[in-house]
């Protein structure tokens, strides 16, 4: 196994609000930001990384990675390591160049080895862009104001379905054939990069935008016993068999993804802040925040006889991919401490301190640095999902959201300390 004794749960490196534990995270973060330095081909964008960091150049430069890369070292810019500044720098040179599509618009998925673009236009990846692209702004990365406009524009030519108040989620490469099928992870991604663009920009269209969003899934969720359904028809009817004969599709699989609801549960929680101080509307979504947290975490901790999050269950909450993904833990810290730091309760803060735990014990690479991305339902890392250790977002992220305020994006929330 992965997993090695360290010290125990009241080794005070795990509760939230000790000097010890903000060490802990600082630690974490300074080896996440060394670890990923040499994400930039020649060419801007970013390669994947194997699991002790080198570039794996014989792998695809795909956007969303780009994107990520580009808000991590914004951030870690804008914290102080002004080195940073030229690695985010790359990355706008690589969604100004290769990546861009300067015949049809928007952006490539990515592209090959080679540099040949990959086909399809993906919500996701667009979400991507407009997100680093409002953290490159606060860390006054040069041209991240042109992308930003850019990216706004694109995205709300193709990509925003007002009528529905929601998001599409794929075109062909021309964008001229738009995929049926309607997904709610592109729509979590949106809510993201509104809320950090309305943050950034004081543009509030975004809020509101983000606002409808979250409303439509928690109507969803509080329908479905807290378990979010994550894929939809074209007319967005939820569509609970969708890959009922391939259960661990590698980018749809079938059934409730925990981590999702995790990860909704402080989108939630960071929207409902910033737009209620106080009342009944407040107290209505943070309600439906530890509903959706609650739900995943009684489903998917521990939930098969060994520790870690399990990555989907069936609409009864019964495992279904037990695999533990790093970026389930990593959301998992981060809404344990929002929660806490939201409503008070101590059940929030002995989570995140058992979240910590577990990372510590099996989650980080002692030896080579960064999270393992994978780990089988031993707690063995494996690779069949997300092998090597593609990028930092999520786990630099987690180094950072439980200590600032609860109602502000990221990047927002590091330029206002």
């Amino acid at each position: 196994m992965a997993c090695y004794m360290v010290q125990n749960m009241k080794d005070n490196k795990y509760i939230l609000g000790t000097e010890e534990n903000l060490e802990f995270q600082r630690s974490i973060r300074r080896n996440l930001i060394e670890f990923g330095r040499r994400f930039p081909s020649p060419t801007g964008g970013s390669y994947w990384l194997s699991d002790d960091g080198t570039p794996e150049t014989d792998r695809d430069r795909e956007t969303w990675i780009t994107c990520r890369m580009i808000h991590v070292y914004s951030i870690a810019s804008i914290m102080g390591d002004r080195s940073c500044a030229a690695l985010a720098e790359a990355g706008i040179a690589g969604l100004r160049g290769e990546l861009k599509d300067s015949k049809n618009g928007g952006w490539f998925r990515g592209v090959t080895k080679e540099g040949k673009p990959l086909e399809d236009k993906q919500c996701y990846a667009h979400a991507f862009v407009m997100l680093a692209a409002s953290s490159a702004l606060l860390a006054g990365i040069n041209g991240a104001g042109a992308l930003l406009s850019e990216a706004e524009e694109v995205y709300d030519k193709y990509f925003w379905d007002a009528d529905a108040g929601l998001a599409k989620d794929t075109w062909n490469t021309e964008f001229t054939e738009l995929s049926s099928y309607r997904g709610i992870n592109a729509n979590m991604h949106t809510v993201e990069a509104f809320l950090a663009i309305a943050d950034a920009t004081g543009d509030d269209k975004y809020r509101e935008s983000a606002g409808g969003i979250i409303k439509r899934v928690v109507e969803w969720a509080s329908e479905n016993e807290w378990r979010i359904p994550e894929h939809f028809t074209e007319d967005w009817k939820p569509d609970l068999e969708y890959n009922a004969d391939r259960k661990d599709d590698k980018f749809k699989p079938y059934g409730a993804t925990p981590g999702h609801g995790i990860e909704w549960a402080r989108l939630i929680t960071q929207w409902a802040t910033s737009v209620y101080g106080a009342g009944a509307e407040l107290e209505k979504y943070i309600s439906a925040a530890e509903a959706l947290f609650d739900r995943a975490v009684a489903d998917a901790w521990n939930a098969d006889g060994a520790p870690g999050i399990v990555y989907t269950t069936d609409w009864q909450g019964n495992p279904v991919v037990h695999d533990r993904m790093h970026w389930t833990l990593a959301e998992a810290i981060n809404t344990s401490a929002v929660l806490y730091n939201t409503t008070g309760k101590q059940a929030y803060a002995d989570l995140y301190a058992e979240f910590m735990k577990y990372l510590d014990e099996c989650v980080l690479d002692h030896k080579n640095g960064s999270w393992f991305h994978q780990l089988d339902r031993e707690n063995r890392p494996i690779g069949t999902v997300w092998p090597g250790k593609s990028d930092l977002y999520h786990a630099f992220q987690s180094t950072i959201i439980p200590f600032i305020k609860q109602n502000i994006s990221i990047a927002s929330g590091v330029s206002a300390e």
